[in-house]
């Protein structure tokens, strides 16, 4: 009940809320007022409600119809990656706010027949032709990289990471996976509610910067002919579905070898953008290891390594594997504060060394070793917020919006998939007749030419988005992510602390109040960063106790709460059972999504 009264007992915050604009938000949001509280539940918390069980396979995403595309895959045999494809292809058209064939992916997939979890890295460069002296010339002395406009963008390398999905674990062919979204594309699908908000926000975002963007009208035509679309209202959006069956038919080499790419050449051309064909002709995706830190129970959580921050969720649980944390409640401001500054010390070392590893390789053996971790927990006073950490020294965080989705099938093939364009919708450009929004992640290179992460033509900048995978005694156990930013490893860690240390069911475990730490040095500053608020702000949603959070400001934590759930991710999970080989499904309360199986 420790979670049931966390929540209830600050019903009262509740009641009538403004809440503070967040990285996705435009302006506050005046909540109604509501004398009224959550109902009853026969098992359960009252604010959570079931996870989903089903045996022969599982889908858990941001919106229904892209759940019920990769559902549909699976029944007519499809494996899970084939799945996961269809449904990122739908949320591209159906989530634009978050996704698109315009920015970048990274998926864990448990391959049953090798026992072996593979990791994909389909993030783009930057321009080829582009010096850093050119770079920082475009910048026309501005300390800092535009969110939007053609600066910022960089290769999108997820039509190449569905490729290499589906040549090493797909069935069905391409054409028979992007059909659904193709046909939604032409003939329109009703919006739904919490893509709805984010459009409206979005485009605010674009209206106030138009001058940042040079050329809005294509992405005008595209998205808001009439304004933002509004929840049911029919979308439609035929340039991108061309472009899928395109795809489709010619493979991969169509979208980085043929008209598309010749496209994408003339139109960053005619309005002064940096990128080229070449760019996109020399693109490919990586396989890489993923890692794994033991937390405790015999669970293992897993990562993808740099230039993603996924290490971060790691050296946070190696951090705090080694206090109890359940010798207090949940909700307590013990918990609290310790995750914030296993978050803070985590972040201090990913600012300092993450990075294109074929660059500037990171010295990742001793950043996730058992003695590195018990050395920064060494550093965190049970009493009080440390003012400011710095990062180890051997002997990156983000705003952005994005989708995340998971697919389990029949044979126990688990994907955990991510998938975005950056900042919300991206770069705010849309190039002739194609209908999809490029990404604008070169916003996160950082300008100090001694940084490891550094911009570089050619080069990965820093990523945001991260999957994760979860081993119980060594076997595949759940396979989940979350979205948003530097809010992506905190919530992991935070998911899997709900899970193995209190207990909770796989819905509960993303339904319970979130904290979100913002702030401290950033994969963008330089060396020093002497302008970092090293504190930073500790966001919080209302379910935490208001005891709680009047013991963190006294330990010295600038604590904000935040009513809307927008800062704090988008969770999506699958649990299989080792002995049964039945799936769980959960799904994020703060979307719109839904979790189906059969």
């Amino acid at each position: 009940m420790i979670m049931r009264n966390l929540f209830l007992s600050t019903l009262a915050l509740t009641a009538m809320t403004v809440s503070p604009a967040s990285a996705q938000d435009s302006a506050p949001v005046v909540k109604p007022v509501l004398d009224i509280g959550a109902g009853g539940r026969p098992v359960g918390e009252a604010w959570s409600r079931s996870p989903v069980h089903a045996q022969h396979g599982m889908v858990a995403t941001a919106h229904p119809l892209a759940s019920q595309i990769a559902l549909d895959i699976l029944k007519k045999g499809g494996t899970a990656a084939d799945a996961a494809i269809a449904a990122n292809a739908a949320l591209g058209l159906m989530e634009p706010t978050g996704n698109g064939i315009g920015g970048d992916l990274f998926a864990i997939i448990w391959d049953p027949k090798t026992q072996k979890l593979y990791g994909l890295n389909g993030s783009g460069k930057s321009p080829m032709g582009t010096s850093y002296e050119q770079f920082i010339e475009q910048l026309g002395g501005s300390k800092t990289i535009p969110p939007f406009g053609p600066v910022p963008v960089t290769v999108p390398g997820t039509v190449d990471a569905w490729f290499e999905m589906h040549d090493r674990f797909g069935k069905l062919s391409m054409a028979d996976i992007l059909a659904p979204t193709i046909a939604y594309a032409r003939e329109g699908h009703p919006i739904a509610p919490v893509i709805g908000y984010y459009l409206e926000s979005n485009l605010n975002r674009f209206e106030q910067s138009l001058d940042m963007i040079g050329d809005f009208d294509n992405a005008r035509n595209t998205y808001f002919k009439n304004g933002a679309p509004k929840a049911g209202e029919i979308f439609k959006n035929p340039d991108l579905g061309e472009t899928l069956s395109k795809i489709a038919t010619g493979g991969r080499d169509a979208f980085y070898k043929g008209d598309i790419a010749r496209t994408v050449d003339t139109y960053f051309k005619r309005i002064g953008g940096n990128l080229r064909y070449e760019d996109f002709a020399a693109h490919s995706s990586k396989w890489v290891e993923p890692g794994c830190v033991t937390y405790r129970k015999g669970y293992e959580l897993c990562e993808l390594p740099p230039n993603s921050q996924g290490f971060a969720a790691l050296q946070m649980a190696n951090i705090l594997k080694n206090v109890d944390l359940a010798q207090w409640p949940r909700g307590s401001a013990e918990v609290l504060h310790y995750i914030t500054e296993a978050k803070r010390l985590a972040f201090e070392d990913v600012a300092r060394f993450y990075a294109d590893p074929d660059v500037s390789p990171a010295p990742l053996d001793w950043l996730l070793s058992d003695a590195y971790g018990r050395e920064r927990f060494a550093l965190i006073d049970p009493a009080k917020a440390t003012p400011g950490f710095g990062p180890g020294e051997p002997k990156l965080e983000g705003e952005g919006d994005t989708t995340y989705l998971t697919v389990a099938d029949k044979d126990g093939m688990m994907v955990s998939l991510i998938q975005s364009n950056y900042r919300g919708m991206g770069s705010g450009l849309v190039a002739d007749g194609l209908g999809f929004m490029f990404q604008d992640r070169g916003e996160l290179y950082s300008l100090d030419a001694d940084h490891p992460n550094a911009y570089a033509p050619g080069k990965r900048p820093f990523q945001t988005i991260i999957p994760a995978f979860i081993k119980k005694d060594g076997k595949p156990f759940m396979s989940f992510g979350l979205m948003g930013g530097g809010m992506q490893p905190q919530g992991h860690v935070q998911v899997m602390i709900n899970l193995v240390d209190y207990g909770m069911n796989l819905q509960e475990a993303g339904d319970a109040a979130r904290l979100n730490h913002d702030g401290g040095r950033q994969p963008t500053d330089d060396l020093a960063g002497t302008d970092a608020d090293l504190l930073g702000i500790l966001n919080v949603e209302p379910g935490i106790p208001a005891e709680t959070i009047e013991r963190l400001r006294a330990m010295g934590h600038k604590v904000e709460v935040v009513s809307n759930g927008a800062m704090f991710g988008g969770y999506q999970a699958i649990v299989r059972d080792a002995e049964t080989g039945v799936y769980t499904g959960a799904t994020e309360m703060r979307k719109d999504g839904h979790a189906i199986g059969y």
